[in-house]
């Protein structure tokens, strides 16, 4: 098994709970030592934070791309300035579902494509420079954009591309107040987000950028704005089903995020690694064209052109 760079400093989001909550238990762990930056909506409010030595948090709201600017702008002085060492790895594990496509962000974005999309392109901007060589970018992403009852087991529609400009602002879908927008509009995120990885990967090819499918977990609250019945069966029906190929927990998955960010799992820049193994995404993901254009327009959107 071949290892990846030593961890000294690690950025992540979407360690509050969940898969990330799991993965950042697993890595400080194993990594006694290394400077861990948390970004974070609500630094006051994270009691967890106390259990960890070795974790700082930064806070930010992620669909606010201004507040993700700042926070990048403040992990990238932390660096510059030597009070923590060049950043190893970058773990990109926050996304959001919402129960509707017609949202808005203070910025004007879709509050999905903002988290899922463009805050991810802001943190990976603004600090590639400040990553190691050969140091690692992990983005979460998500079986779902293959769009097929295989993956997304009948509950998330496929995604439905657009321009990236009209994916970025509420409403790019029919019926947009309505659950089923809400569900296409993540995994059309998703297929959004494979699609970056694939570009960073070509432009940045002294680091190594991959995307980690962990597939379909429940109770790890990302339907926590969904109805009832839906919250009721993430958190007590469809864990059961864990033992199972179609369902996985979040502890298995946490494990092998941690993996991923440790280089204990290799995998070749550019990879899509589902779950434990390095695979194909969906025949749609691969689109140069289109992930040029993604990239462009991320560019345009966040301030970067």
């Amino acid at each position: 098994m071949i290892w990846g760079p030593v961890v000294q400093t690690m950025v992540m989001t979407g360690a509050s709970r969940g898969i990330g909550g799991e993965a950042l238990a697993r890595i400080v762990d194993a990594a006694p030592g290394a400077h861990v930056l948390v970004v974070v909506r609500d630094a006051a409010r994270q009691a967890w934070a106390s259990a960890f030595d070795e974790v700082r948090l930064v806070e930010a709201d992620l669909a606010r791309l201004p507040d993700v600017a700042s926070a990048a702008q403040h992990i990238a002085r932390l660096v510059d300035s030597g009070e923590v060492p060049p950043i190893s790895t970058m773990v990109l594990n926050a996304g959001i579902q919402r129960v509707d496509a017609n949202g808005r962000t203070e910025d004007g974005f879709e509050p999905t494509f903002a988290v899922n999309v463009l805050a991810n392109h802001v943190l990976v901007r603004s600090l590639a420079d400040r990553l190691q060589p050969r140091g690692r970018v992990v983005i979460t992403v998500s079986d779902t954009h293959f769009g097929d009852l295989r993956h997304n087991l009948g509950m998330v529609p496929g995604p439905q591309w657009r321009d990236p400009h009209v994916l970025a602002r509420p409403g790019a879908f029919d019926r947009p107040g309505t659950l089923r927008a809400g569900r296409t509009a993540y995994s059309t995120s998703k297929l959004a987000a494979i699609h970056l990885m694939h570009e960073y990967a070509r432009r940045y090819p002294e680091r190594v950028v991959l995307g980690y499918n962990p597939g379909f977990v429940p109770a790890t609250g990302l339907a926590r704005d969904a109805g009832p019945l839906t919250r009721y069966a993430m958190q007590h029906v469809l864990p059961l089903l864990a033992r199972t190929p179609v369902v996985g927990t979040v502890q298995g998955a946490g494990r092998q995020l941690a993996d991923l960010a440790l280089g204990r799992l290799d995998a070749p820049a550019g990879a899509y690694v589902d779950r434990d193994r390095v695979a194909r995404s969906s025949p749609q993901s691969y689109d140069p064209a289109r992930e040029r254009q993604l990239w462009e327009a991320a560019e345009r959107l966040t301030g970067r052109a």
